[in-house]
């Protein structure tokens, strides 16, 4: 897959196109339908992604943007991973971007950026300043410019409407295994070990520290975790989200302990797969009682990771 970033990187290899648009946050099964429609129409043409960063609610109001399932970092590489798509272009979510007419979008966006020949968009897709642009006058655009106009129509799981929202509320509640089912694979973020304050390795339980500089998703808690590093899938883990409080600890962090031998990890690249909620987090009096709890938790994580 290539990546775009913003419209004066476009070259003529990058053309003609089919083309989708949105945020596509976790890439979950209505994200993967919709970019396999698309590839069964490239015919010759380059099936593009088009992304916003930030997302337009994060530029007009962080506060109640909510949070990401994966940054656009972990976005692109799943992408790569499962070759969903031959191109993203990233637009940067600005001033200018935002007011940007419904019309103006779409003759430099899709007709002179990608030469877009047929486009894909979601029920409720709206674009422009002010959200002006819907389907109908993007269709009646693309009649203009010789583009076609598909909708995609809401993918459905158990009577459930599956989306970025749904998949939210699931991980927020603990519920990563309903959460997969959306997904149509388990939850996964990735970061970098990074040296923390070693409370874990002086109790025989050494964790891998890893900062996903993110709003959090995630309820806080232990989970039994898989664990990906140097090309081995499938390490099988215990971690902890959250503040870790009773080392007073400060921001969300997720601690890994891998129940097998790995080695130094310090500086590499984990993906954290999450299988099962185990507890809430809490504090304990001491590292004693961490301690204690930490052998229980273990003990869990090897009983759902061996199912």
């Amino acid at each position: 897959m290539q990546l775009i970033r913003g419209l004066h990187n476009l070259r003529p290899d990058h053309r003609p196109s089919v083309v989708t648009i949105g945020n596509f946050d976790g890439l979950h099964r209505g994200h993967r339908s919709i970019l396999r429609r698309l590839q069964a129409r490239t015919d010759g043409t380059r099936s593009t992604l088009i992304t916003f960063e930030p997302t337009p609610l994060e530029h007009f109001d962080p506060a109640a943007a909510p949070p990401r399932l994966n940054r656009l970092s972990e976005t692109i590489a799943m992408l790569e991973e499962e070759a969903l798509v031959d191109q993203l272009l990233c637009l940067r979510f600005d001033a200018a971007l935002a007011a940007m007419t419904p019309e103006r979008f779409v003759r430099d966006v899709l007709v002179e950026g990608l030469h877009c020949r047929h486009l894909i968009v979601g029920e409720d897709f709206r674009y422009g300043a002010r959200r002006a642009g819907d389907i109908e006058s993007l269709r009646q655009a693309g009649d203009a410019a010789g583009f076609s106009v598909e909708v995609a129509g809401t993918v459905v799981e158990d009577g459930d409407r599956v989306s970025s929202t749904g998949v939210r509320s699931l991980l927020a509640s603990g519920d990563v295994g309903g959460a997969a089912q959306l997904l149509g694979r388990r939850y996964r973020v990735t970061g970098k070990v990074r040296r923390g304050q070693q409370a874990g390795r002086s109790i025989g339980f050494p964790t891998a520290n890893l900062h996903l500089a993110r709003k959090a998703a995630l309820r806080t808690g232990v989970y039994a975790v898989r664990v990906c590093v140097g090309g081995s899938t499938n390490l099988p883990a215990v971690a902890n989200f959250g503040t870790r409080p009773t080392v007073s600890g400060q921001g969300h962090l997720l601690e890994v302990h891998c129940l097998d031998e790995t080695g130094d990890l310090y500086g590499q690249r984990l993906w954290v797969e999450f299988v099962q909620f185990i507890r809430p987090e809490r504090r304990f009096d001491g590292l004693s009682a961490l301690k204690q709890q930490i052998q229980h938790d273990v003990v869990e994580a090897r009983r759902y990771l061996e199912h």
